[in-house]
């Protein structure tokens, strides 16, 4: 057996014998989150722009507006480090061990001098929690048509390293979940984050099952060129961006896709900061554009019969969390989602 071939059993075997994947009931809708998606300690998560409880109150606009019932919401288990394997490396889940490497992913220095245990705890288990999220939402995509995980989507990080606030590939796990557990064989990556999704686009590399659309301001991090060569179709932007523009290059992109992939699954890392006046996005689209963005990729897919999964990823204004509850109540008004609750 070739050492590639071996590593290919082993990934599999770690696949089929996670615990990530279970049986949701019916009477839950396909919205995956857990109360500890949330990161606080110390306040230290305040020196980094990202609004670190944004996933909780995207959570308590639909519950408290009567959209979505709590009981409805699907809490995911925590990847394990067997989990974990599935796409890293032990040496860096080893590195992880290490709060000054912790502290240069989440480009928060202070990280570096509080004890490791501490940072597993507050910060490297909530985002464990968001890859199991992650990877079921994908099952339950499948199953449902459409899910959304209120977390996750962290494109900057690969099997090898990880930054830009990014310490999981949840993006890539979750779809080698997929390939295994779900017995599919073509996904597609909409990465329409501010930024460029290097993470996935490194794992992906020559993986001609995988086609990755990414539309991001090329004025901005990580500048990753050499991950830009593994970009299937590109959308470069430049900073300012209008809503307008944005949306007539989008609807351009989707319908070029169209034509070049047919996907039996979507990956749709959705990142916000993309909003006018993101401190690290640098375009200057509306509230109401990334509400638009949303239901065009949804539409897309509903169109096609193709299940997706959104993923919430990048972010950093204290608004970003009502237009995603805004996008997501859209969609449901829609109906290219149904949250069925008996409210509405």
């Amino acid at each position: 057996m070739s050492s590639s071939s071996a590593a290919d059993a082993l990934r599999r075997n770690r696949i089929l014998s996670s615990k990530l994947y279970f049986d949701v009931p019916g009477s839950k809708a396909p919205v995956v989150y857990s109360a500890a998606y949330d990161i606080a300690f110390l306040g230290i998560e305040k020196l980094h722009p990202f609004d670190s409880s944004k996933w909780g109150r995207i959570c308590k606009f639909l519950t408290a507006e009567g959209h979505l019932e709590k009981s409805r919401v699907v809490e995911p288990l925590e990847a394990s480090k067997e989990d974990l394997l599935v796409v890293h490396t032990e040496s860096y889940l080893h590195s992880l061990k290490s709060s000054f490497r912790v502290a240069a992913i989440v480009e928060v220095p202070p990280v570096t001098l509080i004890p490791n245990w501490v940072v597993q705890q507050k910060l490297l288990y909530p985002f464990r929690k968001q890859v199991g999220g992650s990877i079921l939402s994908a099952k339950l995509a499948l199953e449902r048509g459409w899910a959304v995980n209120v977390g996750g989507g962290f494109h900057h990080c690969s099997a090898e390293e990880g930054g830009g606030f990014c310490a999981y590939a949840d993006i890539t796990l979750c779809i080698h979940f997929a390939f295994v557990r779900l017995n599919i064989s073509r996904v597609m990556i909409i990465d329409l984050d501010a930024h460029q999704g290097n993470g996935h686009e490194k794992d992906f590399a020559n993986d001609g099952r995988v086609y990755i659309l990414d539309m991001y301001n090329a004025g901005i991090y990580p500048f990753d060129h050499a991950a830009k060569r593994h970009i299937d179709q590109k959308v470069e932007l430049v900073s300012g961006t209008k809503t307008d523009d944005y949306l007539d290059q989008l609807d351009k992109a989707l319908k070029v896709a169209q034509s070049r992939f047919q996907p039996q699954l979507i990956v749709y890392n959705a990142g916000t900061d993309i909003l006018d006046g993101d401190p690290l996005g640098n375009l200057n689209i509306s509230p109401e554009g990334v509400v638009i963005r949303d239901e065009k990729v949804f539409r897309f897919a509903k169109d096609q019969n193709i299940p997706l999964l959104m993923l919430t990823s990048g972010g950093y204004m204290k608004s970003s969390a009502r237009v995603i509850a805004d996008s997501i109540i859209n969609l449901s008004q829609k109906n290219l989602i149904q949250l069925g609750s008996q409210l509405g």
